[in-house]
């Protein structure tokens, strides 16, 4: 059940050790089910001479109201492993907390309270303070694992992040995946260790000032070992359709139950874990015409389970509706923010120039980019040419944090058919000043992995599904392709890694070892300065407009009470900047001779062969050689 605000969250679904060692409760749900029992075992043989300890044979579970089945097994305890006979049938449990043998495998109790956290200080990191750090624990490090992400926690702390969002953790079939084909939704996946592995990484990171975020999938169900659909048949509506196929029922006869175990599902990831919140996938394919929106259900189920403690919903949704963020009590679903990829689709046809699929409605232009900063989102209900009729609504009211935008995420290079990242493809010059606009603007920035010393790494698309499945989305991936111009033929459509291919994953990996080389260093020593310069303004100053200078230029303005600060990023380069318009501006006694430099990505530390941007004082102008960011201010701190 839901906790109000204040009122501690206990698991209702699942395999729950009762309190005191008394057995555990074991309750699923299947609301058709005829017939459903536990089957039992123990990690390890009784002794010699020893009677069992478990049941030797099934054991029923009572049908209750509302679509759930439970019983209590005083003999059970953590650690045991059981499947379930759902009408004869034996099934892993479809709310299990751990897969050890995988998501086709016995299902295995688990004991969160056993577990001795060391935050009990901790309260999050609020959205005004949030600098977001996407990461996939199976690729992070070599070696993929919790335990290895967790040793890396203090690059992330040194380098300004606040806040690490995981990629989707619920199990999934085979080794290795994006964890969007998720399985099995409670349980962590066996391939990154176990639930204890994941709640010291959590616990470690609190340690360290940051908070975690989880991207959960509720818009599909996996398509191979998501055994929900087994129990629930229910799950699935046919009056609305996703990119996956059938929509989760959320509005129809059994959206009762199938609403309760998505919000169980985040309730038990913020208790029994402690994150700190969720990005949520893909919202626009939650189908919802119910009088209270799933997503405003959601968003107060985990804001009043957090208590005092800062707990952020996050909606990835491409329709720029301003409902989303929005207060209840003005019609809003009460979403904590969302992502907006405007920013990205402008600077990446800006630098990069892609024309095709969502990109046409992009022009690239300065004047364009600088209407998405201001507004957060570039369409408020303009046409656009891709969806072939108006997109979004107003972004008037919205406090401009709640836009999470970015240069890099795993859908905008892991779904292009080589993996290239954005730094793969443009000048290096342009990329730092395009990260310097990023890490400046007034928005919550996000960062994808190895985006901060500009990795030789791309980040491909990778399964591990059984062989006909395997087969069928290898030949989906290429087809996916087709009607790009780059890959119109067969053969060219050949050359895209296969999914399936144990290198596609391996080649997705960081290699740490890149921060050894002075050119990575250069541009992580940028990340670092940049962000420590965001601190120190976007943090504590006032936001005074973006405007575009010239049409390879966009400057970003702060102000407050002691100082000024403009962020002019050159886009393309050479360009003379004239600047007078706000040198003239600066605060009574200090004149043009108050400004001073505190950023320029043409500094010796970030580039071995420099080309400094030239300030002409008298002429109130600043001169790029090539594309870059500089950023004047007239503090003196």
């Amino acid at each position: 059940m839901a906790a109000s605000r204040g009122q501690p969250w206990r698991p209702w679904l699942g395999a729950v050790p009762i309190d005191g060692g008394r057995g555990v409760r074991f309750r699923v749900p299947a609301p058709e089910a005829r017939t459903v029992a536990v089957v039992l075992e123990s990690p390890g043989e009784a002794p010699a001479g020893t009677a069992p300890r478990l049941p030797a044979g099934p054991v029923p579970l009572d049908r209750e109201a509302g679509g759930t089945w439970a019983v209590v097994v005083d003999e059970a305890r953590a650690g045991d492993r059981y499947r379930f006979l759902l009408d004869g049938l034996s099934l892993p449990d479809p709310i299990s907390r751990f897969q050890p043998e995988g998501v086709h495998g016995p299902s295995e109790v688990v004991a969160p309270a056993a577990f001795r956290w060391t935050d009990a200080a901790w309260r999050g990191v609020p959205l005004n303070r949030a600098v977001v750090y996407e990461l996939h624990v199976g690729t992070f490090t070599p070696d993929g694992t919790f335990a290895a992400a967790a040793a890396r926690l203090p690059h992330l702390r040194d380098l300004g992040v606040t806040v690490v969002e995981l990629m989707p953790l619920a199990d999934f079939p085979g080794t290795r995946n994006w964890g969007y084909d998720g399985a099995a939704l409670f349980a962590p996946s066996r391939c990154y260790g176990r639930p204890d592995d994941l709640r010291r990484f959590v616990d470690a990171a609190h340690a360290l000032g940051l908070g975690v975020h989880l991207d959960v999938v509720f818009n599909h169900l996996g398509p191979d070992g998501a055994y929900l659909a087994s129990f629930v048949p229910g799950i699935f509506t046919p009056r609305h359709r996703t990119p996956w196929g059938r929509a989760i029922d959320l509005d129809g006869p059994g959206a009762t139950l199938n609403r309760r175990i998505f919000i169980e599902n985040l309730l038990h990831w913020l208790v029994e874990y402690h994150v700190d919140g969720f990005r949520l996938d893909a919202t626009h394919d939650l189908h919802d015409e119910s009088p209270e929106h799933f997503l405003a259900e959601a968003a107060a189920a985990v804001h009043g389970a957090a208590g005092e403690r800062h707990a952020l919903v996050v909606a990835e949704d491409d329709r720029n509706l301003a409902t989303i963020v929005q207060p209840r009590e003005r019609g809003g679903y009460g979403l904590d923010a969302v992502w907006a990829d405007d920013f990205h689709h402008g600077v990446r046809v800006a630098l990069a120039g892609d024309s095709e699929g969502y990109y046409r409605d992009f022009s690239g232009s300065t004047s364009s980019l600088a209407r998405t900063i201001d507004r957060g989102w570039l369409y408020g209900g303009e046409h656009s040419i891709h969806r072939g009729a108006p997109r979004g609504t107003s972004s008037e009211g919205i406090g401009r944090g709640r836009f999470v935008v970015s240069i890099q995420t795993h859908d905008q290079v892991g779904n292009r058919a080589f993996g290239e990242r954005l730094h793969h493809q443009v000048p290096p010059e342009a990329w730092r000043a395009a990260s310097v606009l990023l890490l400046t603007t007034p928005h919550t920035p996000l960062l994808f992995m190895g985006q901060e010393w500009a990795t030789r790494r791309p980040f491909r698309f990778f399964t591990d599904h059984a062989d006909a499945l395997g087969a069928s989305v290898t030949e989906g991936r290429r087809r996916e392709f087709a009607h790009f111009s780059a890959f119109a033929s067969e053969a060219l459509r050949a050359a895209i890694p296969d999914p399936q291919a144990l290198d596609t994953f391996i080649g997705s990996r960081l290699a740490w070892d890149e921060l050894d080389d002075p050119v990575h260093a250069g541009v992580l020593r940028l990340y670092r300065d940049a962000l420590a310069l965001r601190r120190a303004l976007v943090w504590t100053s006032e936001y005074d407009g973006t405007l575009a200078l010239s049409d390879d230029v966009v400057a970003v303005a702060y102000r407050d009470r002691q100082a000024r600060t403009l962020v002019v990023c050159a886009l393309r380069g050479p360009a003379v900047v004239p600047l007078e318009r706000w040198l003239a501006g600066a605060p009574a006694g200090a004149g043009t001779r108050g400004w001073r430099t505190a950023l320029t990505t043409e500094a010796p530390a970030y580039v071995a062969s420099p080309q400094p941007v030239v300030m002409d004082w008298n002429a109130e102008t600043a001169t790029f050689g090539r594309a870059g960011a500089l950023v004047l201010t007239t503090s003196h701190g």
